[in-house]
């Protein structure tokens, strides 16, 4: 990130507007640094937010139905749940003081005004700053003009030292410095550079592309073409703001500057979105004209005249277009035409990307696999959007979301993998053994979000699929939800000998991966069976993994195992096996299976006596997994009766007093500071000076605790309170977060308890 320069006053009058209302959006046009002002901001007020901080870059996103989801995922708030993302986003925001920077909000304003406005309706302490090329319509929204950078005024001679006090020329002599670290603003190119400025009209992304031109050009020879291009642009647009066709004038001049290959590989670039690597770049924009040998000396050319950025990705390099050209690509790109083409060969290519992940994912490449599928989301999203909203061939979606099943999964994704998944379903209705896969990873997905309805009603029309088709790979898929449906419905031993029919049907197909998947999961039901075969289910399913190097699949094995080492009472064996499950998921974002090591971790620490440790993994797992997912599946029942038992145990431990502060301490926790507590890590949390009655509730949570205590009802509460009773049970609700009760009863006996030792202040 380059420094930020100037606008002293902006920044001041942000942070004014922002400590009186709730909602404020910088406006400006594209380049003029809204942006660089709101991060800039943020930076300066996190200390006001105790709860957080969050940058949502929406420029890449072009699904308006996934903006939530693209929220959720840079709040890191999971979305294992059958209730909307919206819903998840209101309920982990509704009491925290935090704000929310969403960045690049123009074309998706409608979406973004019923997010902004949901939310804020629900989170009375939350706080959101927003740019945009035009407000958001919300009621109770301010905006905030980003105007240029200031410019000199050339009716007054300027001596390169008068010259410092225009934030333009500041920034320009800086990024010029950066470029030709020998320049300098002196008397003999001042008056040149104030000119510059001026022309530019102080736009600070004009004026970075200018200074870049340092590298071959004088000042003068800069000011000398630019004066060209202006000339040339009066006959241009007269609806257009002056800025704009200065700023675009710059571009036009940038895209002149590149040879005729690198214009047409530029245009073709900005089909990508969110960046892209050469082998896509190659794929993908090559054709007779541009053949695939060229590709890589066009990319740097485009990259050494700052067209394109360089990214480091892990152990290889990506490229992006700024967004503001790569939408002047895109306009180049509607005029010379070939977008259909382009974007077809876009599509097949995340088609072959997706699927030969699938066929790599179970392997030692897994954790690569999982870190380049996150970074090509935006690509995958916009074939996938092509393939159904163009009709350009419905199955390609079909066949690009239903191999990314494990990703969903593995990458906590799984709500977006379901919208994917039921549009191709819908899209694709032939019958088909590709309809057969997308129809097993719905049903798995909904499964795995504990929303039964859903997952029974694709395991139906998969039956009936099934029986028409002459297909192994279909039967045993079926074969496989068929071991689920039965885990769900208590049937276990029915389970069990469901998954040993997959395993063999997976081995007669020569899918390793289904075979592993199949055995991993097999162990749960065979633990809750009392099946002898326990042991053996486990060590085989361990060895499957280990030969082939896989690390979620092998993670979720030893969860089992460990779960099982709980019911039998061997912590020291629980503690080991949930350890080293942790370690292997932590580079994915695979919450459900984090939550669930965490759930055990906090059973070994109670039943290790250690009552602080297992009341603060209660609290991030009430934060952080079971406020998110429906634990109504089979997979999780087994683990609310463990945790029922952790939880009474732990407040034996500790005390009705102590065990509040602990827990509310352990709500606290980000989902990386949980893990690394988990991992016995050294974690600074803060903890309370005073006793959590105080540091946990607001005045406002304080009094309505007075009043549980007197035996009040909500509606008795909101009468008095002169509130809507949804108000009162909402405040009820966060009182029992905080304290870490379940019931009113317990926040009566709280109360009761702190009448009679009072706090010292």
């Amino acid at each position: 990130m380059t420094s930020f320069v100037g606008r002293r006053r902006e920044l001041t009058e942000a942070k004014r507007l922002l400590s009186q209302t709730r909602l404020l959006t910088l406006t400006g046009v594209g380049g003029v640094g809204k942006t660089r002002l709101a991060l800039r901001v943020a930076a300066e007020l996190h200390r006001a937010f105790p709860d957080g901080v969050w940058l949502v870059d929406l420029a890449s996103l072009e699904d308006p139905k996934l903006l939530p989801d693209t929220v959720a995922t840079a709040l890191d708030v999971s979305d294992q749940s059958a209730r909307s993302s919206l819903e998840v986003l209101s309920a982990y925001l509704q009491d925290k003081r935090a704000l929310l920077v969403l960045d690049n909000c123009e074309h998706l304003l409608d979406e973004c005004a019923t997010l902004v406005d949901t939310l804020l309706q629900t989170g009375p302490e939350l706080r959101i700053l927003a740019t945009s090329r035009q407000a958001l319509g919300v009621d109770g929204e301010w905006t905030l003009s980003v105007p240029p950078l200031s410019v000199p005024d050339l009716s007054r001679n300027q001596s390169a030292s008068t010259l410092r006090q225009y934030d333009a020329v500041n920034l320009f002599a800086e990024r010029a410095a950066a470029v030709l670290p020998s320049f300098r603003i002196d008397d003999r190119n001042a008056a040149a550079v104030a000119r510059l400025c001026r022309r530019l009209e102080g736009i600070p992304l004009a004026i970075e592309l200018a200074a870049v031109r340092l590298r071959s050009l004088s000042v003068h020879q800069i000011l000398d073409r630019l004066d060209d291009r202006f000339q040339l642009l009066t006959g241009g647009s007269r609806t257009a703001l002056p800025r704009q066709r200065t700023l675009r004038a710059l571009i036009d001049w940038s895209f002149d500057l590149c040879s005729p290959e690198e214009q047409a590989l530029w245009a073709r670039l900005s089909i990508f979105s969110g960046g892209f690597d050469l082998d896509a770049a190659e794929a993908v924009c090559s054709d007779g004209e541009l053949p695939p040998e060229k590709i890589f000396d066009l990319v740097a050319g485009l990259i050494d005249k700052s067209v394109l950025v360089r990214e480091e990705n892990g152990s290889r390099v990506r490229y992006r277009l700024l967004e503001t050209v790569r939408q002047y690509g895109r306009e180049r790109l509607a005029e010379i035409g070939g977008e259909t083409e382009l974007r077809q060969r876009h599509c097949d290519w995340y088609r072959r990307l997706a699927e030969q992940a699938r066929a790599e994912w179970f392997g030692e490449r897994q954790a690569d696999w999982y870190a380049w599928l996150q970074a090509e989301l935006p690509n995958i999203r916009i074939a996938l959007d092509f393939s159904l909203e163009a009709r350009y061939e419905p199955r390609a979606a079909t066949a690009i979301a239903a191999a990314l099943g494990m990703h969903w999964l593995g990458s906590g994704r799984l709500r977006e993998g379901r919208h994917w998944l039921a549009r191709a379903l819908q899209a694709d209705p032939e019958a088909s053994p590709l309809r057969a896969k997308a129809l097993w990873q719905a049903g798995k997905l909904a499964y795995f979000c504990a929303d039964m309805a859903e997952s029974l009603a694709w395991y139906q029309e998969l039956s009936l699929l099934v029986a028409t088709l002459d297909d192994p790979a279909a039967r045993a898929y079926l074969t496989h939800f068929e071991a689920l449906v039965a885990l769900f419905k208590g049937d276990f031993a029915r389970s069990v000998a469901c998954y040993d029919e997959a395993c063999e049907r997976y081995r007669a197909i020569g899918d390793a991966a289904g075979v592993a998947i199949a055995r991993s999961e097999s162990i749960l039901p065979a633990s809750l069976a009392g099946d002898e075969r326990v042991r053996a289910l486990y060590e085989e399913s361990l060895a499957l993994c280990s030969a082939a190097g896989d690390r979620l699949v092998r993670s979720w094995a030893m969860w089992v195992k460990s779960s099982d080492a709980c019911r039998r009472g061997d912590v020291r064996e629980a503690a080991a096996l949930a350890r080293e499950s942790l370690e292997l998921k932590r580079p994915f974002n695979d919450r459900v299976g984090i939550g669930l090591c965490l759930e055990t971790a906090a059973w070994v620490a109670a039943a290790q006596g250690q009552g602080e440790r297992a009341a603060r993994l209660l609290g991030v797992l009430y934060a952080t997994v079971w406020r998110e997912i429906d634990p109504s599946a089979a997979d999780f029942r087994d683990r609310m009766t463990l945790h029922s038992e952790t939880e009474a145990k732990t407040r034996r431990l500790l005390g009705d007093r102590a065990f509040p502060a602990a827990f509310a301490e352990g709500t606290r926790f980000t989902f990386e500071q949980a893990v690394a507590y988990a991992l016995e890590e050294t974690v600074e949390f803060a903890s309370p000076s005073r006793p959590a009655s105080s540091a946990a509730l607001t005045r406002r949570e304080m009094q309505i605790a007075e009043l549980v205590a007197q035996g009040l009802s909500n509606k008795e509460i909101a009468a008095q309170l002169v509130i809507a009773q949804r108000t009162a049970e909402t405040h009820v609700e966060h009182i029992l977060r905080k304290l870490g009760f379940t019931s009113r009863t317990q926040i009566a006996a709280w109360v009761t308890e702190r009448r009679a030792a009072p706090e010292s202040s």
